[in-house]
């Protein structure tokens, strides 16, 4: 059996693209999986590193004010029907699945075209651009939201499965986590992160955050700023002559997300559709920060998903500040009652089934 996956961009296309094929490499060891995406893309180096072949194509989104840009983007669609059509031809698949980003489309329709069973998955309450108009080149769509489904025109071809995540956030316990990483269990953890490449806005608030926190009792904060931003935010530090405590770690990336995860009591972060996704089938409380700056304001949708069951609070960007971050830490944290109602919340809207839901439904 021959599957190729296609997707690409941001960690939260390509992490639920391991995830499904990981699945189909523990039912089939025999399959042979391809990763097609483009070389721009975070998929160049985690699809390789998660142990599979990826092939590149030429594609490029359209836009929306520089129209003139467009006649590139045309012509790299042209060029990435051919390389797709060249894949196709010569790895011969049995289905290929499409989990989000540019990438998707010249092989999906490529595929459709030659008879190869297709299926693409939205991870966001608010479906791309791309992917709607896949719908119609498909067998089936797999959605992560019921809020989503309002938005294809074949509710024949909905299924809604959940977003696929990694195996280890679904089998690490908060006490191995936090013996791990040498965290007391009386400890109220926070782990604030920006998503796969860091957020400056929450950065400079969780700079402030942090003076307050800093060596404040019972209290741990992991803070990955991305690696973008690492180094200024040390910097900031310094300039400022703060001396940090041991209550504070403040990293650039970390591999071993689903440890931190685990470990915290609190997350704040960005309202990816994976980040939601993750927090949420780990059953825990958050603090949403939406990015404005995504298409369709697709996070905030995320977001209100969770904050409406009450897993979340969701704070958009123009409303935040240190001030009101804070505060609502040190709220939660002194009323375990309503942290724990979060956490209950959050859990309830987790699925930890969803990539057995999208290999039962391929046919395999």
């Amino acid at each position: 059996m021959k599957v190729i996956m296609t997707g690409g961009g941001t960690g939260g296309h390509i992490y639920p693209a391991i995830a499904i094929a990981d699945k189909i490499k523990r039912k089939h060891p025999e399959a042979e999986i391809l990763f097609v995406g483009t070389e721009r893309g975070m998929e160049k180096d985690l699809v390789p590193k998660n142990g599979y072949e990826i092939r590149f194509i030429t594609v490029s989104g359209f836009h929306r004010k520089k129209l003139w840009k467009n006649l590139k983007t045309a012509a790299d669609l042209a060029k990435g029907n051919r390389q797709a059509n060249k894949i196709l031809e010569e790895f011969r698949p049995d289905l290929v699945i499409g989990t989000g980003g540019y990438v998707c489309g010249p092989v999906i329709r490529a595929a459709h075209k030659k008879g190869i069973r297709t299926y693409i998955h939205e991870q966001n309450a608010y479906p791309g651009v791309t992917n709607k108009l896949l719908e119609k080149y498909v067998d089936k769509v797999f959605v992560s939201f019921p809020e989503s489904e309002k938005y294809f025109k074949n509710q024949d071809k909905l299924v809604i499965t959940g977003n696929p995540i990694r195996k280890s956030f679904l089998v690490c316990g908060m006490n191995n986590s936090r013996e791990k990483m040498k965290v007391k269990a009386t400890e109220f953890v926070i782990l604030c992160f920006g998503g796969s490449l860091g957020s400056g806005k929450i950065n400079s608030t969780m700079v402030r955050v942090i003076e307050a926190v800093n060596g404040m009792p019972d209290t741990r904060l992991f803070f990955i700023t991305g690696k973008y931003y690492y180094q200024k935010v040390c910097d900031t530090f310094k300039e400022a002559n703060i001396v940090l405590n041991e209550n504070i770690n403040i990293l650039e990336y970390a591999d071993n997300m689903h440890e931190y995860l685990s470990a915290s009591d609190l997350v704040i972060s960005r309202a990816g559709a994976l980040t939601v996704s993750e927090i949420t089938a780990c059953g825990k409380a958050a603090i949403l920060i939406p990015s404005p700056n995504v298409t369709g304001n697709h996070q905030y949708y995320n977001a209100r998903v969770v904050a409406d069951k009450g897993g979340a609070i969701l704070m958009e960007e123009k409303d935040l500040s240190d001030e009101k971050l804070l505060g609502i830490i040190l709220r939660l944290k002194n009323n375990k009652e309503a942290l724990n109602s979060m956490s209950e919340a959050s859990g309830k809207i987790g699925r930890l089934d969803a990539v057995d839901m999208i290999y039962d439904h391929l046919g395999i």
